[in-house]
């Protein structure tokens, strides 16, 4: 199997440039997981509660930046025991590759949201023919 060559990082705590959100409330960072083939990069992110209409996905300038809001399962009641977070998903992504912004495609099914990143047709792989004599 072919090494991967492309790397993706995650911003730093102590990043000057990291993004600030406006919005008040409690923010969770979600689990992600990333992989490579010779076409895409996909993310796999952990995001338990958030409605699809609450999602917001962007790619821009070698960025993904994924939100997601995860609003109160119910109100008005009397809990005995309240684990349930309510807030909001937040993380960013430096994606250091080629991809073609115009493919990019998610999709959101039982709390995971998976983002395909394909990658432009100039930076994959190409096998080259070799001709015998």
């Amino acid at each position: 199997m072919a090494e991967a060559t492309t790397t993706v990082a995650t911003k730093e705590a102590n990043e000057v440039a990291r993004p600030e959100p406006t919005w008040g409330g409690t923010q969770y960072t979600p689990r992600v997981d990333v992989y490579e083939d010779a076409n895409e990069l996909v993310f796999a992110c952990d995001m338990p509660g958030v409605r699809p209409e609450d999602l917001d996905v962007r790619y821009e300038n070698g960025e993904l930046t994924l939100h997601g809001r995860v609003r109160a399962r119910q109100e008005n009641v009397n809990f005995l025991l309240l684990e349930y977070g309510v807030g909001d998903f937040y993380r960013t992504f430096t994606v250091d590759a080629d991809v073609d912004p115009n493919r990019i495609a998610a999709e959101y099914k039982l709390g995971v949201l998976t983002i395909h990143l394909p990658k432009k047709e100039e930076v994959k792989p190409h096998r080259i023919q070799i001709k015998a004599q």
